[in-house]
């Protein structure tokens, strides 16, 4: 039997409903590159095999939620559209290849022997109740509070994604809680790797987890890095189920224009504006911004919260989540899970 091609990234892609155009991106060299460019619908279908071409127009009737729509092209090679709607004028996603979506080699899902994530719970300003938990890298032998000293291990990105899933289903699963949630970092370099959408979508579905159970935090500081790409690829991983948590919001120089690029779920603010609570224009600030995030449908968090009682401030700004030593220090999953049970 012969082996499956493994999916790989071969460029991205933006649909514009209202001009009815596919823009994609696929630089030369590539095995893709005879689809650069700008493309009708029609055009784009006499490059198909027949039975794709409806399936084209048909993913992008809705206007709205995740694209994945695999296709061959007539010369017999397979390629797949995942993405998201950002807007009602406005998908974008990443450009695969490979014969089937998710393709994932079994060596990703084991993670490396050394790696001991800690967990910081996530408060609700509402009730006071753990909603969720930030995954942290540790390694054995290192002071639990203390940041990794490892960040360039390559593996780091998918070990993290597997054991924060296997934790977050353990918690439900004991707890016989479904809203329960986990917080997961990762870097831009880590968000445009070809086999991170098939490594999510294998491991919610392996744990039976639902959609935004994994969240992925991002910093828009990782993300300037390389715009375009991060903003398909983090369409992608929307479009297998991930939430997208924009991280440190507040710090360096933020842009808004983020949040008209991404569907971003949550909004975590930088505790250099947090430690600030109580002066006036800082106030005024964050009230401003998770007013913002409540009309644009996102969630909001105060990260770095060393003092309980900012958590009544917080939440008479609008809040409606809190993280920090104030309600809790980072521990292993052991004692995470006793915590959640209180």
């Amino acid at each position: 039997m012969p082996l499956m091609k493994p999916v790989q990234a071969q460029g991205s892609w933006k649909w514009r409903p209202l001009t009815g155009r596919l823009e994609i991106d696929a630089p030369v060299g590539t095995p893709l590159s005879d689809l650069n460019g700008n493309w009708s619908l029609d055009a784009l279908e006499k490059m198909l095999e027949g039975l794709s071409r409806g399936r084209l127009r048909r993913v992008f009737e809705p206007g709205d939620g995740p694209v994945r729509c695999p296709l061959r092209l007539s010369n017999g090679q397979d390629i797949h559209l995942v993405g998201m709607f950002v807007s009602e004028t406005e998908a974008s996603g990443m450009l695969l290849t490979g014969e089937s979506f998710p393709e994932l080699d079994q060596a990703d899902l084991r993670p490396g022997p050394d790696l001991v994530p800690v967990y910081q719970p996530i408060i609700s300003l509402r009730d006071g109740k753990v909603m969720g938990f930030e995954a942290l890298a540790r390694w054995n032998g290192t002071d639990p509070s203390a940041p990794p000293s490892r960040w360039e291990d390559h593996a780091l990105a998918t070990n993290m994604l597997i054991r924060a899933a296997e934790t977050v289903a353990v918690m439900r699963r004991e707890t016989k809680r479904d809203d329960l949630f986990v917080h997961v970092n990762l870097t831009a370099r880590d968000i445009i790797r070809s086999n991170m959408p098939a490594l999510i979508d294998a491991l919610m579905g392996s744990h039976n987890l639902p959609d935004r159970t994994i969240r992925i935090e991002l910093t828009e500081q990782a993300a300037l890095r390389d715009g375009p790409k991060t903003v398909a690829a983090a369409m992608a991983l929307k479009a297998v189920g991930a939430g997208l948590v924009l991280d440190d919001f507040g710090t360096g120089h933020s842009s808004f224009a983020w949040l008209a690029d991404l569907p971003f779920d949550s909004l975590k603010i930088d505790h250099g504006l947090t430690a600030r609570l109580g002066e006036a224009r800082t106030d005024t600030v964050l009230a401003t911004v998770t007013l913002l995030a409540q009309r644009l449908g996102m969630s909001t968090t105060a990260e770095g919260v060393e003092k309980r009682e900012d958590g009544g401030r917080l939440r008479a700004l609008g809040f409606d989540y809190a993280q920090g030593f104030a309600f809790a220090r980072p521990m292993d999953a052991e004692n995470a899970l006793k915590f959640l049970r209180g």
